[in-house]
């Protein structure tokens, strides 16, 4: 299947787990992909544009820098995200400023630059990665669950602001996904990431969290015309299991 054949896409957080799946996806099936993070060296890509996501110079520039270097830009992946653990009585003014701009401010940047281009070239996909923790909010996460449910938002209110210039744009809502940055909390906290995520599969009735490509897989159809009646979406990615 070659959905992305001539298209092309920007996919931010390119270097953890699920971005680096949409990448490989999204390349083989044609698609010619400009990856954002920190640091691209090790990723695949038509073009690298590393940098750092809560710079408002960086992340307003991104979208052009794509544009121009893959020749056009039909999809942006708002995937790059954060999070701090904690009640709001144990979340510091750091903590609280990096979730803001990461998870929200930067999504919000990338899309009010990218959204013109789309329409220009007569319409374009976004997909942010949400989760299904900004839909139900669950405890011990307060300034996680808040970001992503500000994407949410965001998600539902430009899907039908600019549904009407072709620009189509939806949301994937994971649950936990085995990924390097939820293994790096296992072991932040002093737990085993191997023995912790085998106890979480047990909590899922689809008998595992998922995997990267998982959730990749819906982000792509999110962007492909297979799903282009979907505008405003907030898919829900979970296994069936409920945010508790």
């Amino acid at each position: 299947m070659n959905r992305f054949t001539g298209k092309t896409a920007l996919v931010t957080g390119a270097a953890g787990g699920i971005g680096a799946a949409i990448v490989r996806m999204l390349r083989a099936e044609g698609a010619k992909v400009a990856a954002a993070d920190r640091d691209v060296s090790g990723i695949e890509a038509e073009a690298h544009l590393p940098g750092d996501l809560t710079d408002a110079a960086y992340a307003d520039a991104l979208p052009e820098a794509a544009r121009a270097a893959l020749g056009g830009l039909d999809m942006l992946f708002n995937n790059a995200g954060i999070m701090r653990r904690g009640p709001v009585t144990a979340t510091s003014d750091d903590d609280y400023r990096i979730s803001l701009a990461v998870n929200v401010e930067a999504p919000f940047r990338l899309s009010r630059a990218a959204i013109p281009i789309m329409a220009a070239a007569g319409g374009g996909a976004i997909v942010n990665t949400a989760s299904c923790w900004g839909v139900y909010p669950g405890p011990g996460h307060a300034v996680y669950c808040m970001t992503k449910a500000a994407i949410a938002s965001l998600t539902q209110c430009m899907g039908r602001d600019h549904a009407h210039q072709g620009i189509r744009v939806n949301a994937v809502c994971p649950n936990e996904v085995d990924t390097p940055m939820l293994r790096t909390g296992f072991a932040v906290r002093g737990f085993d990431p191997a023995t912790a995520i085998a106890d979480l599969d047990k909590t899922v009735p689809l008998g595992r969290i998922a995997r990267p490509e998982d959730i990749a897989d819906v982000a792509l159809f999110l962007a492909s015309d297979q799903a282009r009646y979907m505008c405003g979406a907030l898919v829900e990615v979970n296994g069936a299991k409920a945010v508790a």
